[in-house]
C-alpha cells in the first residue's frame, strides 16, 4: 500500500479528512496502479473471473480520479460503480465505441459479486474471454491516463 492511501486509512480511523481534489485524484490513481497490480496477479494464477472483477476496479477508481481533477469544488464522486454513469459525471466524453466498453466491463463488477451472477460469470471468464477483455481493460485504461493529463 502506498504511503497516500496507508495515511488516508490511519487518518479515517480517528476522523474524518478532508482531501484536495488534487490529493484525492492522486489517491485514486495510486490506487487503482495497485489494483492493475492485482489484475495482472489473479490472471496469471487463472482466477479469471476475479481478475476481470478487479479490471473494473482499475478503471471505477481511474474515473474517479478525472471526477476529483474535474470538480475541484466537490472532488468525491458518488459511491456507485457504473462506469457510464460515473463517466457521465466525471464530464468524460465517451463515443459509442467506449460506452459499449464501460457498459460491459460494469457487468464484471456486478456478475463477480453477487451469488446468483456468479456462476455464470465463473463458467463465462475462460482464458481466451478473459484475454480478449484484458485487451479491452487495458485500452480503456490507457486512455483514461490521458484524460488525467
Amino acid at each position: 500500500m502506498n504511503n497516500l492511501a496507508y495515511n488516508i486509512l490511519r487518518a479515517r480511523k480517528w476522523r474524518v479528512i478532508i482531501l484536495t481534489n488534487i490529493e484525492l485524484m492522486e489517491y485514486w490513481i495510486e490506487s487503482s496502479d495497485d489494483d492493475y497490480g492485482v489484475m495482472k496477479d489473479l490472471y496469471n494464477s487463472k482466477r479469471y473471473s476475479w481478475c476481470l472483477f478487479v479490471g473494473h476496479l482499475v478503471l471505477e477508481k481511474l474515473i474517479k480520479a478525472i471526477y476529483a481533477k474535474n470538480n475541484p469544488a466537490n472532488p468525491y464522486a458518488a459511491k456507485k460503480h457504473d462506469l457510464l454513469y460515473l463517466a457521465d459525471k466525471s464530464n468524460i466524453e465517451l463515443d459509442d465505441d467506449k460506452k459499449i466498453k464501460l457498459d460491459l466491463i460494469t457487468t464484471f463488477n456486478m456478475n463477480a459479486r453477487y451469488e446468483d451472477y456468479k456462476k455464470d460469470f465463473y463458467n463465462k471468464c475462460t482464458k481466451e474471454y478473459t484475454d480478449n477483455q484484458l485487451i479491452v481493460i487495458e485500452e480503456v485504461r490507457t486512455w483514461l491516463k490521458t484524460q488525467l493529463m
